[in-house]
């Protein structure tokens, strides 16, 4: 066995491991993709709605959701599931919009969140885009039901 690796064996090992990681990217690309398609894409148009009330009202300066935003006040990716909509969906849907309406609430001590004067049409698109976020594979992330 030769002691020195040979410009041909050397340019052979890049060709091959270029291939090689090349063949691999594109195998994970179709796999993120088809990801993401089988888990997604099913939203409605009042979810759609409630996902440009959250984005107009930026809701993420405080809020996180799938942990992405401030993290100053609690995560809303699960909060469909905090409020036991797997369980009970009209009265998490109450619940929900009850909670929203009765803002700010003055606790002394507590940072408030502020009152959105939103329509009940409004309130109930919110809610489907919660109820939406519920339902998205995210591999058991955030680990905490809190948030």
């Amino acid at each position: 066995m030769a002691e020195r690796l040979t410009k041909a064996a050397a340019r052979n090992i890049f060709y091959g491991g270029s291939l090689f990681f090349f063949v691999v990217f594109i195998a994970l690309v179709v796999h993120s993709v088809n990801f993401a398609v089988t888990n997604g894409g099913n939203i409605s148009e009042s979810a759609t709605h409630g996902k440009r009330l959250w984005e107009r009202h930026a809701c993420f300066d405080c809020h996180t959701l799938f942990g992405e935003g401030a993290r100053f006040a609690p995560e809303l990716g699960n909060v469909w599931l905090r409020y036991g909509g797997d369980k009970d969906p009209v009265t998490a849907r109450e619940a929900l919009k009850d909670w929203i309406k009765n803002q700010p609430t003055r606790v002394e001590g507590r940072h408030q969140m502020p009152h959105f004067d939103l329509t009940e049409q409004d309130l109930d698109d919110l809610v489907d885009f919660f109820q939406y976020t519920s339902t998205i594979n995210t591999q058991n992330w955030p680990p905490k039901i809190s948030g």
